[in-house]
């Protein structure tokens, strides 16, 4: 592809319609000289994710939704896995608990509240009695320039932590409460949002992907 002027950030449509995860990567990769669109704005529904890694995932939803929109497009797939629990909840980690029945007309973050609590209830229970409670946080970001692009973009991060036997704190969404990051002596959920965008695992992906976006695709960061 060409190179894009610095100062004319590239369209890339994000394959997510989860607002939380959406605002970190605009934040994650402002950097990168790319806009990134949501999928839902354009109209575009979420893509089947029918695959047993993370990497599977994220390529099938760029590619998706590249086709979709007839843009650019990047993909996050991540979750939690746990080492006791053989990697889970891994891929299933939105849905651990199976699809939660919300009330009707409930708006989709509070429908995500009720998932996000019922995933954690369980995750408790699956670990009850166990010593051993080393977990990751794993974020796989997948990019494409077009839907049948050869060559995607893949980053990963891992952010290594614990599971708690009770959750503490109020910020962040998922098993936040319930991870414990030694390093920062913390849940991710008591970390204000600057803190966990600079280590969380997403943060390392995207970290890895502005590296591969300036290299591969040629865009640098918007001038001022």
């Amino acid at each position: 592809m060409g190179t894009t002027p610095a100062s004319t950030p590239r369209r890339v449509v994000v394959a997510s319609n989860n607002a939380k995860k959406l605002a970190e990567l605009q934040q994650l990769l402002a950097p990168a000289g790319v806009e990134l669109v949501a999928q839902g704005t354009l109209g575009i529904a979420e893509a089947e994710e029918p695959h047993l890694t993370f990497i599977e995932n994220a390529l099938a939803k760029a590619r998706h939704a590249a086709r979709a929109a007839g843009l650019p497009a990047l993909a996050d797939d991540s979750g939690l896995c746990v080492d006791a629990l053989g990697g889970e909840p891994g891929v299933q980690s939105a849905v651990y608990a199976g699809s939660v029945e919300a009330p009707a007309g409930a708006e989709r973050e509070a429908r995500r509240r009720l998932q996000d609590a019922a995933n954690n209830r369980l995750l408790l229970e699956r670990l009850s009695g166990t010593a051993d409670r080393r977990a990751r946080f794993v974020s796989t970001l997948v990019a494409v320039r077009h839907a049948d692009d050869p060559e995607p973009l893949v980053a990963i991060g891992r952010w290594d932590a614990r599971i708690l036997d009770a959750p503490r704190g109020s910020g962040g969404f998922g098993y936040d409460p319930l991870v414990f990051v030694d390093a920062l002596g913390t849940s991710v959920a008591e970390l204000d949002a600057g803190t966990k965008n600079r280590h969380s695992h997403r943060a390392r992906a995207a970290a890895a992907m502005r590296e591969l976006i300036a290299e591969a695709w040629r865009i640098g960061p918007p001038t001022a």
